[in-house]
Order: structure tokens, then C-alpha cells, then sequence
């Protein structure tokens, strides 16, 4: 299960006891809010395209939403989404536990700048039920991000 890459990538820094795990889906930004009691754009959605041939990855804070042209004025291409079915094979997660954290090599992982009014976010952890508290320094830190980007609209 790509959780249990997640808890191995984070055991490596002494960090896999942050990693929580609930009886509930945190699958979409609405019920990972409800499951950790936090606001909604607190949530890092981590969203998967498809760039010339391989993966990116945008995390972007929760009530952020793609704009199509600042996404193909940084990508030089059209915003298209991977389908679920290529989410896994491409980025080693599933569709509701995407995360930028334990992926397969080749991927690309983006920060977007709607997550900066945060001083913490919860990305998920390879599973559609677990979530991690991350400060912006540790989410830039273990995201490996290639660098911030803005492409996001819509939020505050």
C-alpha cells in the first residue's frame, strides 16, 4: 500500500508518528477538513497532471482552484489531469491518497503560492484515510518540490 512508502519516507526522519490515520475517508478536501477539524484551505490537495510525458504534481491549498491559462503560461500546455487509472501507475498513489511523498522517480512536484498564508497544511499520506501536519518549511523540505508556482485561483 502506498501508506505504508509514505510511513517508510517519513521513518527515515523520525517522522512517522505524525502521520494520522482515520475511521473516516479523507479523500476529498471536504472530509479530510471534517476528519481533522480544520478549516477547509488548510487541506494540501495534491493534484496530478500530465505534462508532455510524465506526472506533475501541484500541491495548492484546499479553496484553490487550477486557473487553465496562469497553469499553460508556466506549463507551456494545456491543464489535463491524469486519469485514476494513470494517477497510481504514474505516481505510485491512488486517487484520494495522492501526496507529494514516496512517488516514483521521474515525477515533478510543484508548491503552489496559495499554500503560503499557512503556517501549517495537511497533505495526505498515500491513503484516502491519513493526512500529516507539515509546517510550510517541512512541506517544502520533505515535498522535494522543484519550486513554487502560481497557478491557482479562487482563494483568499
Amino acid at each position: 500500500m502506498a501508506i505504508d512508502k509514505v510511513k517508510a519516507y517519513f521513518k527515515q526522519y523520525g517522522m512517522e508518528e505524525r502521520i494520522q490515520e482515520f475511521d473516516v475517508s479523507s479523500a476529498t478536501v471536504e472530509l479530510a477538513a471534517a476528519a481533522l477539524q480544520c478549516e477547509p484551505q488548510r487541506i494540501a490537495k495534491t493534484l496530478s497532471f500530465l505534462v508532455a510525458d510524465h506526472a506533475v504534481l501541484i500541491v495548492a491549498a484546499g479553496d484553490a482552484k487550477v486557473d487553465n491559462h496562469k497553469f499553460k503560461e508556466q506549463f507551456s500546455t494545456k491543464a489535463k489531469m491524469l486519469l485514476a487509472d494513470q494517477v497510481e501507475e504514474m505516481v505510485g498513489h491512488a486517487v484520494g491518497g495522492v501526496c507529494p511523498f514516496a512517488v516514483k522517480d521521474g515525477v515533478e512536484v510543484y508548491l503552489d503560492v496559495s499554500l503560503q498564508r499557512f503556517e501549517t497544511v495537511f497533505p495526505a499520506c498515500g491513503s484516502a484515510n491519513s493526512a500529516i501536519e507539515l509546517t510550510i518549511p517541512e512541506l517544502e523540505t520533505y515535498s522535494g518540490h522543484a519550486g513554487y508556482v502560481d497557478v491557482c485561483k479562487g482563494y483568499l
